[in-house]
């Protein structure tokens, strides 16, 4: 794929992102807590106090973040862990905060320790400390900071650590998976957006295999509608059937690395149970990529079951497979 069409990609996904709490589907109990929290902070006259949200990717936590933006009309400074690898990174971000703004940070599990020890005053007290020199002539600067909201999200919360965690005093938000009722709103709302004209089954066809994901349900309508667009017709479901088996998705939204996981854990290892190391080396996939990306999915269809002795393989599995235990 070309600069180009990355570019037009990042263009629709910004297009599709909710620009009200109105637009926002789902998170509904986020969405209410969130929104006493900015009011009183409002009333008070000062920034939200600090907020994480965490949960598998594609959820909306990015969406979040800019909707606290935008409804507070306060502007938003985003980065992400990996991006500051120094406290001199960090300094640079907090002393260019304006009174107010929101800094977002993706990913803060992947700070690094020293950083993270830095961001804990700043947070707290809103000062920045600064060591100046070395050895026994180093003398520590302290800088006030203007009010901020650090607004934080995280895939992997269990690596974030407890001090920074409780340092979150705005809330800790975990994102639920969506209902299939809420993957077809936000599938009709997207191709309303992007132009689409699409039948109401197609719409309940790309919905009901989309992984209960919104980032993954946007991704199926754009290449559904490029299918249908080289075809020289309207988004119906059998379109969607074509451009999904196109792209390796079966009916139940699982991709080839999803199915190929399931057959090596069955025929490999007669189902289970197998250790996570194990079943990493057998399918040449990252432990983290089994565990955060793959394995989510096929726990919540009921696919797999976690236990101490390793993953199991369960009759569903089977079933879906068509291979007899």
């Amino acid at each position: 794929m070309n600069s180009e069409s990355r570019t037009g990609d990042n263009y629709l996904d910004q297009t599709l992102r909710p620009h009200t709490w109105d637009e926002y589907i789902g998170q509904e109990i986020i969405k209410q807590n969130l929104k006493i929290l900015l009011k009183a902070a409002e009333e008070r006259g000062h920034p939200a106090e600090h907020i994480l949200f965490y949960g598998p990717p594609g959820l909306g936590k990015t969406t979040l973040a800019n909707l606290i933006a935008k409804e507070t009309g306060r502007q938003i400074k985003i980065t992400s862990g990996p991006a500051i690898e120094k406290v001199g990174d960090l300094a640079s971000i907090l002393t260019n905060l304006s009174e107010g703004d929101i800094l977002f940070i993706d990913e803060i599990h992947r700070l690094n320790k020293s950083v993270e020890e830095v961001l804990y005053p700043a947070m707290e007290s809103g000062v920045l400390d600064i060591i100046i020199g070395k050895g026994p002539s180093a003398r520590t600067i302290q800088l006030d900071l203007p009010p901020f909201t650090l607004v934080a999200a995280t895939t992997r919360i269990s690596l974030l650590s407890s001090p920074l965690r409780s340092r979150f005093s705005g809330g800790v938000h975990r994102l639920e998976m969506y209902s299939l009722d809420e993957m077809e709103k936000i599938v009709d709302r997207s191709s309303h957006i992007l132009g689409v004209i699409a039948e109401k089954q197609a719409i309940q066809e790309i919905a009901k295999r989309a992984r209960s994901t919104p980032r993954t349900a946007n991704y199926f309508l754009k290449r559904c509608r490029d299918y249908a667009q080289v075809h020289k017709h309207d988004l119906n479901t059998e379109s969607v059937r074509k451009a999904l088996q196109l792209l390796g998705v079966d009916e139940l939204g699982l991709f080839e690395t999803d199915r190929n996981l399931l057959r090596i854990l069955i025929e490999k290892f007669n189902g289970g149970p197998v250790g996570l190391k194990t079943l990493a080396a057998a399918t040449g996939d990252e432990e983290s990529t089994i565990e955060d990306v793959v394995e989510p999915y096929l726990i919540q269809l009921g696919f797999i079951e976690r236990t101490a002795r390793g993953r199991i393989a369960t009759e569903k599995a089977y079933e879906h497979l068509e291979i007899i235990k």
